[in-house]
């Protein structure tokens, strides 16, 4: 049993997609399954390695540690200011959609309300960015691995092989061209169509911000684990 957590819009649903091309892996898209691994998975009894995914496991290390001893922790992460540019993104691909991401009108006004909202340590940005500063920062970040997402989708063979290493497994050769994954059903309950669909091949995407500039540089400054490296956590990121 593996845990994959960290950011939104960070690679999660792609590390999932691709890794679950290996037939003795078992991965998928955020689950509601809290403490109850036995059950829910009774059926993938095949599957020699379960990759549980869940926002909320960044700040339960101590009980990951303590029911599976032998567990490492995957945390996807990305440039903070591009993670809310993809949330502004996904709102702006879907005007008349009532996004359950927002309270109300108030906080779905304008770029920066939904910024700001999103943001918030309670809410899905905010909270999984703080729950993973204390991850990285805990007596148990030797078990977490930090994926940069523009690493994972600019050159993913490295990556995967670096994560097959640190969960001690055997390398699988993975297709990166022919990637199948959606969850439309998911995505429409959330009001956000495409929130977890995944491109058949992976690649970087490079665009211009739809935020403005005072937000993009405000945001752009919260990549601890680029900056300090005073963390027991292993990080793939690039060479300075």
């Amino acid at each position: 049993m593996h845990f994959i957590s960290g950011l939104p819009r960070s690679g999660s649903t792609l590390l999932a997609a691709i890794l679950r091309q290996n037939p003795r892996f078992h991965a998928g898209m955020s689950s509601p399954i809290g403490g109850l691994f036995t059950s829910f998975y009774a059926d993938q009894h095949d599957k020699d390695v379960i990759l549980d995914t869940n926002r909320v496991w960044s700040s339960k290390l101590p009980a990951i540690t303590d029911l599976y001893p032998q567990a490492k922790v995957i945390a996807c992460v990305r440039n903070v200011a591009w993670i809310l540019d993809s949330f502004e993104k996904l709102y702006r691909g879907n005007p008349y959609e009532n996004t359950k991401l927002f309270n109300n009108d108030s906080e779905r006004n304008t770029v920066y309300s939904r910024v700001e909202s999103l943001a918030q340590r309670d809410r899905v940005v905010g909270f999984a960015w703080a729950a993973l500063k204390e991850a990285y920062y805990g007596e148990h970040a030797s078990s977490l691995l930090l994926i940069d997402y523009d690493l994972l989708a600019q050159t993913p063979e490295k990556v995967l092989r670096l994560v097959y290493e640190f969960l001690e497994e055997p390398w699988f050769e993975h297709d990166f061209n022919h990637l199948q994954y959606d969850a439309p059903e998911f995505d429409q309950a959330l009001g956000i169509d495409g929130l977890h669909r995944v491109r058949p091949t992976v690649s970087k995407q490079s665009r211009i911000t739809l935020l403005p500039p005072d937000l993009f540089n405000q945001y752009s400054q919260l990549s601890f684990w680029d900056e300090d490296l005073n963390s027991a956590a292993n990080v793939i990121r690039n060479k300075k």
